[in-house]
């Protein structure tokens, strides 16, 4: 007979740290549980009814001390403990800069998997063992949650935004994919797989997959399809801004604020142009909603990422 088993198995960094913490949590808590426990079976045995011990009140100095002591040591513990699971669990949200970058599209009732390389995969995830894989994540229709118990891995997938999440494995193997977020009628049966694989196996996968073009190639044909081309080019007639370093750098708009380049004002540029005007060019382009969905959003988003800055190009 098996062992009963109160944890899913440990199958990633994030899962050790986070199993410590628990088990830290709980530790804390059963000692104030027995020492709150003990000092009640004490005290109910020591002053039972008819016992010979004094029940004077002692001195009000006692009391005092007693309650500021007891109520100041509880207060720094419970601060201590919040502030260490809270910098552990915030230290690490930020995946590696070397991590594997792969998007995952949830739609009712499927997980849709790109690779950089343009192997795609529903319901299914395949990753290297012991090297670190960004997700980033966004749903076609409702909110759904991505989860994996033995990664102790979580992460709300909202739609009209960008969720990410990264996680380590640290054990190859078949490792159960829930949606744990009430997502409609066929929600239970919204699952997957998430297949860890040595280094040499992974490549050997991912290279063996239908050939396809990759994230970038298809973004720059979406692109250029769309007239996006026409206006953004460096060679072109049009005044607009240059795409070259969006990602990161400060974009003053039209109505005085200044925000930083990232997806998420990139899909609210090209959804909600007028909106969104970039201080210093005509507001003349046309909102792309109802036309671009989220994966195309994707594959525009991951083709201005690879444009090199430009020292000559014109920046929003």
């Amino acid at each position: 007979m098996d062992a009963l088993d109160f944890f899913p198995e440990a199958a990633s960094t994030q899962a050790t740290s986070t199993d410590f913490i628990l088990f830290v949590l709980i530790g804390f808590t059963g000692i104030v549980v027995l020492s709150v426990l003990s000092l009640l079976v004490i005290f109910s045995i020591r002053f039972r009814r008819h016992s010979a011990v004094r029940r004077d009140d002692p001195p009000e100095w006692m009391k005092r001390d007693l309650e500021i002591g007891w109520s100041s040591a509880g207060l720094f513990l419970a601060l201590f403990l919040a502030w260490w699971t809270s910098a552990t669990e915030l230290s690490a949200l930020i995946a590696p800069k070397n991590a594997l970058e792969i998007h995952v599209v949830a739609k009712q009732w499927m997980w849709k998997v790109q690779h950089q390389n343009g192997a795609r995969e529903i319901n299914v995830l395949h990753v290297p063992v012991d090297e670190p894989v960004r997700l980033i994540m966004t749903s076609q229709d409702v909110i759904h949650s991505f989860f994996v118990p033995e990664f102790r891995v979580k992460q709300d997938v909202l739609p009209g935004r960008d969720s990410r999440t990264w996680f380590q494995a640290t054990k190859t193997g078949t490792f159960h994919l829930f949606c744990t977020q009430l997502c409609g009628t066929e929600h239970a049966r919204m699952t997957g797989e998430v297949v860890v694989m040595s280094g040499p196996d992974f490549a050997h996968w991912l290279t063996s997959q239908p050939v396809s073009d990759d994230l970038t190639r298809e973004g720059e044909a979406l692109f250029r399809s769309l007239g996006c081309s026409g206006c953004h080019d460096a060679a072109s007639r049009v005044q607009a801004p240059a795409l070259a370093g969006f990602f990161g750098s400060e974009v003053r708009l039209a109505n005085g604020t200044s925000v930083t380049g990232s997806d998420e004002l990139l899909r609210d540029i090209v959804l909600h142009p007028r909106e969104h005007s970039v201080a210093g060019y005509p507001s003349v382009m046309p909102s792309y909603a109802g036309i671009v969905g989220d994966e195309e959003l994707l594959r525009i988003s991951r083709y201005i990422h690879s444009l090199s800055p430009s020292p000559e190009g014109k920046q929003p």
